[in-house]
């Protein structure tokens, strides 16, 4: 049923869902997408993929944005046009998306996996220097839930070893290191605009770089490698990553409500926090003073050893209630296709993941839904 917006509020219905996650698609959205379909642009070429592009990169402040058909084929076109490949090693953390590891893979180099940080659940930069190896070629930063990476330490030691940085920003359209956006640090920055983002374009994703030569390169391989000025002329072996313009369409009226959109799942976060019991056993969403996360899923970690209740059993209570709740990803070391790249042990990704349970962070929900939300978790831990 619809929802109010946030700052207004919205009556508690006890029959009422409460989703993780949805997307927030409104009129404009469809006009644009009428428009694409009534003008027969509706592959990849038309005036939104253009747009789009350019209005992104202004928005996170790059030179560069090529658009691509999903978050994943991002990172791989990312990773092919800076020629990472057989034999290379790039490092990525141990606790993200499959889709982080599987684009390394799928180059032909190799993942290495090191733990996160267990006060804000990124990449921990302490571990990147100790992976290094004469094959590392760049390090894939994931901001993971919104949360940014300490993103001077990393580029320093990028700097200083002479490797790319990529940064995974899949989760994180809009956060903010030290009061400059995610995407902004890396050589290339990747986006995801899957139906659970901040934004959305159904699929799709973006690269976005200062740099114009690597520009150019991914443009020429995300359209199966063909030259920029020569029609059907092939000038490397490419890939198809090309997105639509009836996706853009959507993307365009999406970042027209995107600091919205941002300041919703912040006050989403603010009533988590205030409502949220202090419970010995519940660690809220962290945010480091020197971060902006922008809490793509607001999550909470619960400690079983100090409740009377697990993880699992809390969740599985607060679906009787149509509040859907997920774990966090699992770690990568842990799962059949990535254990030959553990090197380690990743003793933080397993407890964060282990404990971590993602709340209701829908941008439709109103405050007195969260409120409601946290009033269910409160009945479930003090007893």
């Amino acid at each position: 049923m619809p929802r109010k917006a946030l700052i207004t509020g919205s009556a508690t219905m006890k029959h009422r869902d409460y989703p993780v996650a949805e997307p927030e698609i409104g009129t404009k959205e469809l006009e644009n997408v009428v428009e694409a379909v009534r003008t027969g642009w509706i592959s990849s070429r038309g005036r939104f993929v253009g747009e789009f592009e350019d209005s992104f990169a202004k928005y996170i402040g790059s030179r560069h944005a090529i658009a691509t058909s999903s978050g994943t084929g991002a990172l791989h076109l990312a990773l092919t046009a800076l020629d990472i490949g057989l034999g290379d090693e790039v490092i990525v953390p141990d606790l993200t998306y499959a889709g982080t590891a599987n684009a390394v893979i799928r180059t032909g180099a190799r993942p290495v996996l090191v733990d996160i940080d267990p006060s804000y659940w990124c990449m921990d930069t302490a571990r990147i220097e100790e992976a290094i190896t004469p094959r590392t070629k760049a390090i894939i930063p994931v901001h993971l839930y919104g949360h940014p990476c300490y993103m001077s330490a990393i580029m320093e030691i990028a700097q200083r070893q002479g490797l790319y940085v990529v940064e995974d920003c899949a989760e994180a359209h809009g956060a903010q290191f030290e009061r400059r956006k995610v995407g902004s640090f890396g050589h290339i920055a990747c986006f995801s605009f899957y139906a659970n983002k901040v934004i959305t374009t159904g699929e799709g994703g973006m690269c976005l770089t200062n740099d114009e030569p690597i520009s150019d390169k991914m443009r020429i391989l995300r359209d199966n490698g063909t030259s920029l000025k020569k029609r059907y002329w092939h000038e490397l072996v490419g890939l198809n990553y090309r997105m639509t313009n009836l996706q853009a369409a959507i993307g365009v009226a999406q970042l027209k409500k995107i600091d919205g959109l941002v300041e919703k799942k912040r006050q989403i976060a603010k009533v988590y926090a205030e409502e949220m019991p202090p419970v010995q056993g519940i660690v809220l969403h962290p945010e480091m003073p020197w971060a902006r996360c922008v809490y793509w899923l607001y999550s909470i970690l619960v400690d079983e050893t100090k409740l009377h209740t697990t993880r699992d059993l809390l969740a599985q209570k607060l679906g009787e209630w149509h509040i859907e709740t997920r774990s966090l990803f699992y770690p990568l070391h842990e799962m059949p296709p990535y254990q030959e790249y553990a090197s380690s042990v990743y003793r933080a990704s397993s407890i964060i993941s282990r404990q971590g349970l993602s709340l209701p962070s829908s941008t439709r929900l109103g405050k007195e839904d969260v409120a409601f939300i946290a009033q269910k978790i409160r009945e479930n831990l003090i007893k």
